[in-house]
């Protein structure tokens, strides 16, 4: 298929594949994505907490929920980027900003899939727990978040993906580390056997980040 179409924009496979054997064999390789790793990580932490709070709230108030989550439905949608600028003079140019992108990404499905498994949350549970004078954290922890574990395990998959793409984003913009920053870099040379072999690296990225969150899914289902 690729010899069919222009060998400057998609090279043979067998070209890329070498590119790919060597990129493998490059230290600078594994600096980069563990820089891309870690700044997806921390923004999945940040974003995945103040989604969760965020949700828990709108869905456990019915006229908060009426008055900001349609916000939040608008938002969700646009596309993160335009924040890009305001992260930079927030957070600097480093690495900061990036998290923030993913964060910021993340926060939205975590928000949106808390908020709705909130509402679905069956009402003979929460009777039960307060005819037990359960205390809010204990309602939280006992019946609240252990009914939306389903609900917040898809915003975490939803997430995580829009995370990983903030972050590339904000990599290929303005930074000197990072797979986004290695694609661009790749790009800018014309080296587009590497730039193809680096999005192979970025699929196979996602679908372990993707892995990792099914198995925590399924973990969690044992465990119940």
């Amino acid at each position: 298929m690729s010899g069919w179409l222009f060998r400057d924009v998609v090279p043979r496979l067998e070209k890329i594949g070498r590119a790919l054997v060597t990129l493998l064999a490059k230290p600078d390789l594994y600096a980069n994505l563990g820089a891309t790793a870690s700044e997806v990580g921390v923004s999945i932490v940040i974003g995945g907490i103040a989604g969760v709070a965020v949700g828990l709230l709108l869905g456990g108030n019915r006229t908060l929920g009426k008055a900001f989550e349609p916000y939040l439905h608008y938002l969700g949608p646009t596309p993160k980027i335009i924040f890009f600028p305001i992260m930079i003079m927030w957070f600097g140019v480093g690495g900061g900003s990036k998290i923030a992108m993913g964060a910021i990404s993340c926060f939205f499905p975590m928000a949106i899939s808390t908020a709705v498994g909130m509402r679905e949350i069956d009402a003979v549970l929460v009777r039960v727990g307060k005819s037990f004078r359960a205390g809010v954290g204990q309602m939280v922890t006992k019946i609240y978040l252990p009914a939306m574990r389903p609900a917040m395990l898809t915003g975490l998959r939803l997430g995580l993906g829009v995370a990983i793409i903030g972050v590339l984003l904000a990599e290929t913009k303005l930074s000197n580390r990072g797979l986004g920053y290695m694609v661009i870099q790749s790009y800018t040379r014309f080296d587009i056997a590497e730039m193809y072999a680096l999005l192979i690296v970025v699929f196979l990225l996602a679908i372990a980040a993707n892995a990792l969150v099914s198995r925590l899914g399924a973990l969690r289902r044992g465990g119940a």
